[in-house]
């Protein structure tokens, strides 16, 4: 009987963490260490009051051995999965323009003007990546949703 009553805690605590992960679509996210391989709900870390995800036990570690090195495409998938909301413009801090929308890694970013739209689509993978989520352009414009 005692172990009929474990078992069922410990399948209630495996279905509550799994409801967790499973609020977040990780369909398009992609590890911020390698950049290309596919985030895995099962290699996460905690970040900036959210959960990143990272695709294997080695990006794991190096992640949480130097988030700041990180921190522009951990900032992206933060907006892709949805735990941030943009709240204004990554540049400017001004009101967003519904109509300047663009995908920077894998998340959709409003501008408020196309002249930041257009500054940041000249720029290309990494910097683009930079340009738009680093620490103060992510601080100016997103706000990350409680857990």
């Amino acid at each position: 009987m005692l172990r009929r009553v474990f078992l069922s805690l410990a399948m209630m605590s495996l279905l509550s963490v799994s409801a967790n992960a499973a609020d977040i679509d990780l369909s398009n996210a992609k590890c911020p260490v390698s950049k290309t391989k596919p985030a895995v709900a099962g290699q996460s870390v905690e970040y900036n009051g959210a959960t990143v995800y990272l695709c294997c036990g080695n990006c794991k570690k190096a992640f949480s051995k130097d988030p700041a090195k990180f921190a522009a495409r951990a900032n992206a998938q933060l907006v892709a999965t949805k735990q941030a909301k943009q709240k204004s413009c990554p540049l400017t801090g001004s009101k967003l323009n519904g109509s300047t929308v663009i995908t920077v890694a894998g998340a959709k970013v409003c501008f408020c003007c196309n002249n930041c739209k257009g500054k940041a689509k000249a720029k290309e993978g990494d910097a683009q990546v930079d340009f738009v989520f680093g620490k103060e352009a992510f601080k100016k414009a997103f706000k990350v949703s409680a857990k």
